[in-house]
């Protein structure tokens, strides 16, 4: 997830994100019952699950423990990645990776939509420290790379909220935990990797990909940015070679005329997505 874009003008071109990521089937209704009583009698197989590799969280035939440095990156800075409930179900996630290069301490987990000192103690605590920061955009978020701490020196903690950014949006305003620490944005992050998952502008990247980028900066050290994107670049790469295809921002979809779902009716929805458009013509 970008942080340079305020977040409700990322919000409004998001809304349909998990619409766009889900599919839906829908039964054809004309079939006739004795068909239908014929399959019923037929003996179920169960399904078993395919074998899942304990590091990278990867199905065994396509683990990426390779790519992963072959020990845990000695990080002084603390990750606590918030994630919505929803994040879990989904095949192509960034999170696993990024836990799977870091030391177990160094990158905690918790899972939910609310958060609350009595629920989550230890977070709870975190988010009290003077030393956390709290990444995600907005009017009142400083640039990271501007702040004149020495992160190397004194550990800090960094909050990441891992979601769709409507989600990620709703968790910020519902928890008044996570309003608590600093808040800070990346000014500037390169282009997304995460090819096989569509977000709303093309300066918006994957929770792995921020976490590069900011570990990268307080800890002084640019080749953490590259370790920790090596196995996101081999994740892609390999669904492509396997019949995914690039998926463009809708930033980018709308720009040159290939966005094909139907545009907000809200003018003023409307006019904020035409002016973040024209900004980036600028």
């Amino acid at each position: 997830m970008n942080s340079q874009f305020n977040e409700d003008t990322v919000e409004e071109m998001n809304e349909d994100d998990d619409e766009d990521e889900e599919e839906t089937t829908e039964r054809d209704e004309d079939g006739d019952d004795e068909g239908f009583s014929v399959l019923s009698d037929l003996p179920v197989e169960k399904s078993e699950r395919r074998p899942t590799c304990r590091r990278c969280c990867r199905p065994v035939k396509v683990c990426l423990c390779p790519y992963l440095p072959p020990r845990p990156l000695d990080v002084s800075t603390s990750l606590y990645v918030v994630q919505h409930p929803a994040e879990e179900s989904r095949v192509l996630r960034t999170v696993p990776l990024l836990a799977a290069c870091l030391p177990p301490e160094k990158c905690r987990v918790f899972i939910g939509r609310r958060f609350s000192e009595e629920r989550y103690p230890e977070l709870a605590a975190v988010c009290k420290d003077a030393r956390t920061l709290l990444l995600y955009p907005g009017p009142n978020a400083e640039n990271l790379e501007d702040l004149s701490a020495d992160f190397t020196t004194t550990p800090h903690n960094v909050i990441l909220i891992d979601g769709t950014w409507s989600q990620a949006k709703d968790m910020f305003l519902r928890n008044a935990l996570l309003r608590t620490p600093r808040q800070v944005q990346l000014r500037s992050a390169p282009s997304s990797q995460y090819v096989i998952r569509t977000q709303p502008t093309n300066m918006c990247v994957s929770t792995l990909e921020c976490a590069a980028v900011t570990l990268s900066i307080m800890e002084k050290n640019h080749s953490i940015q590259e370790v920790l994107l090596k196995p996101l670049q081999a994740l892609c790469s390999f669904q492509l070679q396997h019949g995914a295809q690039v998926h463009h921002s809708k930033e980018h979809l709308i720009k040159n005329g290939q966005y094909n779902k139907v545009m907000p009716k809200n003018k003023r929805k409307i006019r904020r997505m035409q002016k973040l458009i024209a900004n980036q013509n600028i």
